[in-house]
């Protein structure tokens, strides 16, 4: 696994509001944490990461490429987690839905079958393999729609407040999914700062402006201090 995740002096404009203003950070740790309050920016960093949002001026590296330049390079290495999973199931039923990630691989039939046994079975879904998604729990969404993500073998996983909706209990389980040692990296975006110090590296933003990056203990004592002024 080689390469950083390298923004240089990026701003995004959407409408009339910065959403991020001139952020300068290379990132080379393994799963890293990105904290800070709503609107504070952490969303868009990680949207511009996955190549969804362009930005307005600056450039950006991921794992070697260019989001915007190399779009297809950056699609065969990203895999996406977001809140709300309902909006990442798309077919009928769990093994349907998690085959589906796979369409662009053109994998052999027999190849794809066993991707996809492979994946439900390692998030616990193999019993539910033709159960309609949409019936789901909600932990049960999350699950497959991290299974969906993982199914395509990413270099790096994009999760913006993948607990956000979920019980405590599910919230355990899907992030000790997301931390599980792996050769994947992650950025985790997260108001839940107990994830964050599970991680090796956190970013806080605040204002659309990147304050503080490094130890995560140290970062998470900076955004709570600064919850206290």
């Amino acid at each position: 696994m080689t390469g950083s995740l390298t923004f240089r002096d990026v701003s995004v404009r959407l409408g009339d509001q910065l959403a991020l203003d001139s952020v300068s950070l290379s990132l080379d740790a393994q799963r890293v944490a990105v904290i800070g309050a709503n609107g504070s920016g952490k969303s868009t960093f990680a949207r511009v990461l996955g190549g969804l949002v362009a930005p307005s001026r600056g450039t950006v590296s991921v794992l070697g490429v260019d989001p915007q330049r190399q779009a297809a390079a950056l699609r065969r290495l990203v895999g996406f987690v977001f809140s709300n999973p309902d909006a990442q199931i798309i077919m009928p039923t769990v093994a349907e839905d998690a085959a589906f990630s796979l369409r662009s691989e053109k994998l052999p039939r027999a190849e794809s079958a066993e991707r996809v046994r492979q994946a439900l079975a390692e998030f616990g879904l193999t019993d539910l393999a033709d159960r309609a998604a949409h019936d789901l729990s909600g932990g049960q969404k999350q699950l497959l729609a991290l299974a969906g993500a993982v199914i395509r073998r990413p270099q790096l996983m994009i999760a913006d407040e993948p607990t956000a909706y979920l019980d405590a209990r599910n919230s355990r389980q899907i992030a000790d999914h997301l931390l599980a040692p792996n050769d994947r990296r992650l950025v985790l975006v997260t108001h839940d700062l107990a994830l964050a110090l599970r991680c090796d590296v956190a970013v806080l933003f605040e204002g659309g402006r990147m304050i503080g990056s490094g130890n995560p203990a140290d970062i998470v004592s900076q955004y709570e201090a600064s919850l206290s002024c």
